[in-house]
């Protein structure tokens, strides 16, 4: 039975990881979102409401950590204590209090003959490794350095986890945010993971693994690149908060940890992997499942690609991640839910933009877009960046947007 007060509804947010974007010359001014060619999205804007909403809290670092905990209902500044340990609770490595969590990426470093410092970032997810790949990798980081007090997990991709005992939270840089960039001035203060970095080269650059990927003209793995320290993460329920049975969709460690921490079940989707070629229909079936059978009243549908897409500074494959998006997850979902005769609303919006001209994220407000089929709206408006700012509907505090859409 429901909660006294709430409405029998069923709730899904789908959020398309860094879809928001700047305007683009080659798009003649357009962004991406408004480039790609979603009918979908176009047929659900004229019945829903559009607005912008800042899920980075000012002064914080734009990340996927802060702005998906954002969209959750969860204030930044007061639940983040680091991305890392949140991805610790998706891979099930228990913390002590006095542990320190960090992302070990494995990236792509220019293979020269320059010193380690004076090398570049290439590739921040080393051509988007399989995760196979990665474990074979990961495994000779772990012989090389694993000791007492520092820990090498595997994840998924180029995303892992050290875990260093009685650290403390270094000042560590994103890789994709010095894409193409000489590496020495953004390398660690702390002597034993600088070493630890420039040592993995010399472990990882021929590695079997990687002298395989080369001769298919794929990018070496060949580096570890340490970022996201954090210290033991302390959420509270999402059903206790909001008085709704949570789900998690993603292929992604650190939205499978939020879920973890906040009490949601994560739901996995057999060939989910985070790239441009996930599972989109394996996710969508997901969706509707959860809710329709399962018994779930709200599902968290995570789609990674745009980010990604951004990240590679490539305006034809982030446009292609968003008609994706529409086609085979928004379509699926919407249709099968406004056909099931259930009262729903659905919220479609990225956490952050990841801009083709930054090839980062950036802190500035993010389109909203929802759907509610106990009140549909008649207007005539788009699902984008600029017809979002014009409503003048804004969430200055992006986090009180989930309050405002289960109410």
């Amino acid at each position: 039975m429901p909660q006294k007060g709430y409405e029998v509804m069923k709730y899904v947010v789908i959020l398309g990881d860094g879809m928001a974007d700047e305007p683009v010359e080659e798009l003649n001014g357009e962004t991406p979102l408004e480039a790609a060619v979603t009918p979908m999205m176009d047929k659900i804007a004229a019945m829903s409401e559009i607005g912008l909403a800042s899920m980075i809290p000012e002064g914080m670092k734009p990340g996927s950590d802060t702005a998906n905990l954002a969209v959750l209902g969860y204030n930044p500044e007061k639940y983040y204590t680091g991305r890392s340990p949140l991805e610790a609770l998706s891979i099930g490595v228990p913390m002590e209090d006095t542990d320190i969590a960090i992302r070990c990426n494995i990236v792509t470093v220019s293979d020269d003959d320059l010193p380690y410092e004076e090398k570049t970032i290439i590739d921040h997810s080393s051509g988007e490794i399989s995760t196979a790949e990665a474990a074979e990798l990961i495994k000779a980081i772990k012989d090389e350095f694993e000791d007492e007090e520092y820990q090498f997990y595997a994840g998924i991709s180029y995303r892992h986890l050290t875990i260093w005992k009685n650290g403390y939270v270094a000042e560590l840089t994103p890789p994709h945010d010095i894409l193409g960039k000489v590496i020495g001035d953004y390398l660690p203060g702390c002597d034993r993971l600088r070493y630890f970095m420039k040592r993995s080269y010399e472990v990882l650059n021929n590695h079997p693994v990687n002298i395989a990927r080369a001769e298919k003209g794929l990018n070496k793995a060949n580096s570890i690149w340490f970022w996201g320290a954090g210290t033991k993460p302390a959420l509270d329920s999402f059903e206790g908060r909001y008085h709704k049975k949570g789900a998690m969709i993603s292929a992604v460690d650190l939205l499978k940890g939020i879920a973890v921490g906040t009490d949601m079940v994560n739901i996995d989707v057999k060939g989910a992997d985070g790239t441009l070629e996930t599972n989109y229909e394996g996710k969508a079936q997901a969706c509707t499942d959860a809710l329709l059978k399962d018994g779930f009243d709200f599902v968290y549908v995570h789609l990674e690609a745009p980010d990604e897409m951004g990240h590679q500074g490539s305006i034809e494959r982030k446009i292609k991640a968003i008609q994706y998006l529409d086609e085979r997850i928004i379509k699926p979902v919407f249709e099968t839910l406004s056909s099931s005769g259930e009262a729903f609303r659905m919220l479609v919006l990225p956490d952050h933009p990841t801009p083709i001209r930054v090839r980062t994220h950036t802190a500035n407000p993010v389109p909203y877009m929802l759907y509610d089929s106990a009140d549909v709206k008649h207007v005539n408006i788009h699902y984008c960046e600029k017809d979002a700012e014009k409503t003048g509907k804004y969430f200055k505090e992006g986090y009180r947007l989930m309050e405002y859409f289960l109410r």
